[in-house]
């Protein structure tokens, strides 16, 4: 795969509450995606960058919120989530991979 394509699958980590408890459970973590990236990019892009095997990855497309202002109707834009579970005895450290 191309390198800068690589790099160019995983935007961001996605930080919550949610992912904090699923991450102690299950050794999970969530990333913002490309919108066009598919799950076998995400894996080689989480394996390469953070240099740990992927076990599974799971990819939801988020739909933008809606909004209603006195100037009427203004929506987010949509963009995809990635839960990418690790082998168990290893871990990703977010600020790492910024680097």
């Amino acid at each position: 795969m191309n390198p800068d394509r690589l790099y160019g699958v995983l935007r961001e980590p996605h930080i919550s509450e949610k992912i904090s408890v699923i991450g102690e459970q299950s050794n999970q973590y969530a990333f913002k995606v490309a919108p066009d990236a598919t799950k076998r990019e995400i894996k080689q892009a989480v394996e390469t960058i953070f240099k740990v095997s992927v076990e599974n990855v799971t990819t939801i497309n988020v739909k933008g919120k809606v909004k209603r202002t006195f100037r009427g109707l203004s929506r987010a834009k949509n963009w995809k989530k990635a839960y990418v579970r690790i082998t168990d005895g290893q871990e990703i450290d977010i600020t790492e991979g910024a680097t």
